[in-house]
């Protein structure tokens, strides 16, 4: 028995001093975090032996947030505490959310201001709101608390987390994205990270609202996507590239099979005709592992019309430049890059990471011939994300792929709040593949490209 058990069945039968003293030897109370702690613990042992009972006795179980509410109120009510009205409601709230939510994590997860939250052990969390970084009042009682958690995230998708498998990635049922990690690999204790997804999906006219792209860029995008070009979305961890990728998904005609590949499904298309799938780690023994570029090989017999790749990170970069040369027009697809001109690099050193033996000009034939455009995105400095390069992939010239910007975005300064100060701007230049668009019979602006 652990030595928090032992103080929750010892306070339960009055002895508990002892092992408290402890406890605060070691600079641990769960007083001290929380004074309702053990009040919590016992409604919450009450609530489970029902849902257990009622599961064994075939009577149904509670299933739903009113009765579950209900159920609480009545055993607070049981325990006759005397607090007031407002604390008592708090006490409800908390308990349900450690019973059907994840606890403390409940409140941030509804705050729809918050973007990311960091957990760094259990008595340190910080939370993103408008791209500013700030440390939370919330607080985890001890590393098996955010251990709980953990594994009440990571379950329901089949995912595990360990002192042999110490780090994992996983999902809400929302999309939003989860990191893990726990000691031995994390010296502070079992961390989280949570990359939250509106619950309502960031659309074309909330980026215009935002000011990440302005109506001309986003038009001119609409045409690229509904006429089939080989798109890449590039930039920094954060910066919002998949947030951009369902956006443009959205363009994609609604007659056409889509199939979505990704490590955790984060993506919220609105089509019909979507089949997603999704990797899968190994098992304890070491087997059954399912990665991205398995699927990516996969989805080509599956005769899709669209293949939407989260994002390539290693040697499925080679099977999705093959896809897009073989008449699977219209892929999208996301990686991490600075700019566009690096994000030609780093595709070279993902194709090599395949393990093929391929000469650096026959890599870069391949990327050129099978990209088409490539959008950059940026969080700048005061926590706004704009996209800052639509970029063209022209070609080859001699050994070197050869890019021009299509839109940029230009930095003017600093405004009295210390936002920056920009505008879009349209180069002049007409693209390439402009015959595309018009062949496949989409319209196209001349005003989009006056600058």
């Amino acid at each position: 028995m652990s030595l928090l058990e032992r103080l929750e069945r010892q306070k339960r039968d009055g002895i508990g001093e002892e092992v408290k003293k402890k406890l605060e030897k070691e600079s641990y109370s769960p007083e001290t975090v929380d004074p309702n702690f053990f009040i919590k613990t016992k409604i919450h042992r009450e609530i489970i032996e029902i849902m257990n009972k009622k599961a064994i006795n075939d009577s149904g179980i509670i299933d739903n947030k009113q009765e579950l509410m209900s159920t609480i109120e009545d055993l607070v009510e049981k325990e006759n505490i005397g607090m007031p009205r407002a604390e008592r409601v708090i006490l409800i709230r908390d308990i349900y959310d450690e019973v059907a939510g994840l606890g403390p994590l409940e409140p941030l997860l509804a705050d729809p201001e918050i973007t990311e939250i960091m957990v760094n052990g259990p008595k340190i969390v910080y939370v993103e709101k408008k791209g500013k970084i700030t440390e939370s009042n919330v607080k985890f009682r001890d590393d098996n608390h955010v251990m709980h958690i953990i594994n009440r995230i990571v379950s329901p998708i089949g995912r595990r987390v360990d002192e042999a498998s110490p780090m994992v990635d996983a999902r809400l049922k929302d999309g939003s994205r989860v990191n893990a990690v726990i000691p031995p690999i994390s010296l502070v204790g079992p961390t989280i990270t949570i990359r939250k997804f509106s619950k309502d999906p960031i659309t074309a006219k909330n980026l215009l609202q935002f000011g990440t792209i302005n109506g001309p860029m986003l038009s001119f995008l609409e045409a690229c996507v509904r006429g089939k070009l080989n798109i890449m979305v590039s930039g920094g961890t954060g910066s919002g590239k998949t947030t951009f990728l369902n956006v443009l998904s959205g363009y994609i005609p609604e007659n056409e099979r889509i199939i979505t590949i990704e490590d955790a499904a984060e993506l919220q298309l609105k089509q019909r005709h979507v089949i997603t799938l999704e990797s899968r780690p190994a098992n304890v023994e070491g087997a059954g592992s399912i990665t991205i570029r398995d699927l990516v090989k996969n989805s080509l017999r599956m005769r899709p019309d669209r293949i939407i790749i989260g994002e390539v990170r290693t040697g499925e970069a080679l099977d999705m430049l093959q896809a897009m040369n073989t008449g699977h027009d219209g892929s999208i697809s996301t990686g991490h890059a600075n700019s566009p001109r690096e994000l030609m690099s780093r595709l070279e050193t993902m194709v090599l990471m395949a393990g093929m033996e391929l000469p650096i000009k026959a890599i870069r034939e391949q990327i050129s011939s099978a990209v088409d455009l490539v959008i950059h995105q940026e969080r700048l400095k005061d926590g706004s994300r704009k996209i800052v390069n639509i970029t063209e992939v022209v070609g080859m010239e001699g050994d070197v792929i050869t890019l021009q910007d299509i839109f940029v975005y230009k930095q003017t300064g600093l405004d009295a709040q210390g936002n920056i100060k920009g505008s879009f701007k349209a180069t002049g230049v007409v693209p390439s593949f402009i015959w595309k668009l018009t062949s496949n019979g989409i319209m196209v602006k001349d005003d989009w490209f006056t600058t």
